[in-house]
């Protein structure tokens, strides 16, 4: 090819008359493209599906709750110094555990030869339905008859952060959508001016981080939301100087508008996300402050929860926000309290750690009761795995223990003043009506009206599930 056919070549290339006529039929298929997706959302939109992602959606069938609080106790409380009395383990205490025992076990970090370590608290029985409970729960012992005990609580993973991200989302890998997502997820949201579920943090921060409350793969608006203790609940909530609020409520009405069509052209859930969390932020303006402040409450309930001053961050304080958050419409509450890790000074560190939390733990159950909201809320208390019957730490501590732990709920469709399981005569292995962490799961999903392995979400070509392959609904504590 000469020179001159060279550039009457190119020249032809970008002509516009050129690329219309010889492209003309891609141009075709891009519009028509654009104008069916628009269609598409259109359509979608005037079926009736709601632009807001987050709204109240029916479960599968009719549950017998409609909400959730988790008090998550991180750090592993020892079920043997609190829920589940072993006198033969207190008769051999200081002796070597039987051989038996001990085949093919691992323990966290002990010599699993260790000797036997009895029990540290007397133990006494409670309420018409003779629950024993230790001497060092005696607001949770008033609450025997409406509580339903589970001694026999196995999980996978035997350290902290992954044992406590299975517990939350199933799986001991990170990445997966938590409990309160996938509840978010299924059942949308009740409140117009809170996140559907809100995280309460109290003692430290998990092990396992955000991913105990993370929404996975799930879209973003149904992560955990958590709540400073002190300040401004949620960061950035005042408006910066100079920005008053019509010029707040213009700006984002323009976001908004650019977002919507965006979202009528691609259908893209995360812009549906976007625009949430937007309109969320501006309501939280003014619903968290009035949300976080306790004024309201009478002197006789903050006594009642073990609340000394009402804007000192702590367990308590979280406990009765929890109930005023669920009473505001918020689907899921999640409080993380890890203070529980007593591989030595056990004795103090679960005293100490009882009264921290008994009272609150107790006065949440029962204040909910009084007002109605128990019988189809969903209350657990509970943590990733149990303490080892051997001892660690001299003489005064224990092991990370996941063969059995103990874990108690109450509310809606739960068994009352029940005791489930049991574990052998040390406290070592479950004996009688294993319980996994997949299997409370299951449970707690049906309880919303869930089938478990029908919640699902498409992600990378699978469906995915909070129960994974796995789990089933423990029918004996249902009521």
């Amino acid at each position: 090819m000469n020179h001159k056919s060279l550039h009457d070549a190119r020249a032809n290339f970008l002509r516009r008359r050129w690329f219309l006529n010889d492209c003309g039929l891609g141009l075709g298929s891009i519009a028509a493209g654009a104008l069916l997706s628009q269609d598409s959302a259109a359509a979608t939109l005037r079926d009736g599906e709601s632009p807001n992602p987050l709204a109240p959606r029916e479960p599968h069938f009719p549950g017998k709750a409609k909400r959730v609080i988790y008090m998550f106790h991180a750090g592993a409380p020892s079920h043997l110094e609190m829920f589940d009395n072993k006198p033969e383990l207190t008769k051999r205490d200081g002796q070597l555990p039987p051989a038996e025992l001990l085949k093919g076990y691992r323990a966290a970090f002990i010599n699993p030869n260790s000797a036997l370590l009895g029990p540290k608290f007397k133990y006494e029985k409670h309420g018409q339905c003779g629950m024993e409970l230790s001497e060092v729960l005696p607001h949770t012992a008033k609450l025997a008859d409406d509580i339903c005990l589970i001694r026999s609580m196995q999980t996978d993973a035997v350290n902290h952060a992954p044992a406590q991200i299975m517990m939350n989302t199933g799986s001991q890998q990170f990445g997966r959508p938590s409990f309160g997502s996938w509840s978010l997820y299924g059942l949308g949201s009740e409140s117009s001016d809170l996140p559907g579920f809100v995280v309460l943090t109290s003692a430290k921060g998990t092990s396992g981080g955000a991913s105990n409350y993370g929404s996975g793969f799930l879209p973003t608006m149904y992560g955990g939301i958590p709540f400073r203790s002190k300040g401004d609940p949620v960061l950035y909530l005042s408006n910066p100087a100079g920005i008053d609020a019509e010029a707040q409520r213009a700006s984002l009405d323009s976001l908004n508008r650019l977002n919507a069509l965006e979202y009528m052209a691609a259908g893209d859930p995360e812009i549906a996300a976007r625009i949430q969390s937007y309109e969320m932020a501006y309501r939280l303006q003014t619903s968290a402050p009035e949300l976080m402040n306790l004024g309201s409450e009478s002197k006789e309930t903050l006594e009642r929860y073990g609340i000394k001053d009402p804007n000192e961050a702590n367990y308590a304080r979280n406990c009765l926000l929890s109930r005023r958050l669920i009473e505001r419409g918020v689907r899921f509450v999640q409080l993380f309290h890890e203070a529980w890790d007593q591989h030595g000074n056990l004795t103090a560190g679960v005293r100490q750690n009882a009264l921290d939390t008994d009272q609150a733990s107790a006065a949440l159950v029962a204040d909910l009761k009084e007002r109605g909201l128990l019988q189809d809320t969903i209350v657990v208390w509970g943590g990733e795995f149990g303490r080892t019957p051997m001892v660690q730490g001299g003489n005064d501590g224990r092991d990370h223990h996941n063969r059995c732990f103990s874990v108690w709920l109450a509310g809606g469709g739960i068994k009352s003043g029940h005791v489930y399981g049991q574990t052998d005569e040390l406290g070592f292995n479950v004996s009688e009506h294993p319980v996994h962490v997949h299997d409370l799961n299951a449970t707690l999903l049906h309880l919303l009206g869930f089938d478990h392995t029908r919640l699902t979400y498409r992600f990378q070509g699978r469906d995915y599930r909070l129960t994974d392959v796995h789990g089933n609904v423990v029918e004996g504590i249902l009521s």
